[in-house]
């Protein structure tokens, strides 16, 4: 019994360890749920993202000079360039790059930065699932 009750619990300890491992893999739709739920809870009369909202805030320059498209390029289908390395960045809609928006924390991550970068503050998240809208609408 006492060596049966072990191996369960080693299994379900394991099973818990795997899950953690991959607790970054994700597919944009997977990203876009997490947001769209983190949304819903910090504004009740959320009604869902925009492809057009996304475009806009995706081309718009703000006051720090720069717009998601200054490194991204105006068709997130295709390479960019970072302004000041100068450093090519991939294709940011998944349709040309199928990594993007593939690891949570990642996308978090570069969330936060370029949100920072361009707005001078943190993206909401209407702001964030908005972009992935627009980028999860684009096919080549």
């Amino acid at each position: 019994m006492q060596t049966q009750k072990f191996a369960t619990r080693l299994l379900l300890s394991a099973l818990l360890a795997l899950s953690a491992a991959g607790a970054g893999a994700a597919t944009p739709a997977d990203i876009q749920a997490d947001l769209q739920r983190t949304a819903r809870e910090g504004n009740p009369g959320f009604a869902g993202f925009s492809a057009q909202r996304g475009r806009q805030f995706f081309a718009t320059r703000r006051d720090s000079g720069w717009s998601c498209s200054s490194c991204h390029s105006d068709n997130p289908l295709a390479p960019g360039r970072h302004v000041k390395t100068g450093m090519e960045i991939a294709p940011f809609a998944p349709a040309a790059e199928p990594r993007r928006f593939t690891d949570a924390t990642r996308a978090e991550k570069w969330f936060k930065r370029n949100c920072n970068d361009v707005l001078n503050r943190a993206c909401t998240p209407e702001e964030k699932g908005d972009l992935l809208e627009y980028l999860m609408s684009l096919s080549r």
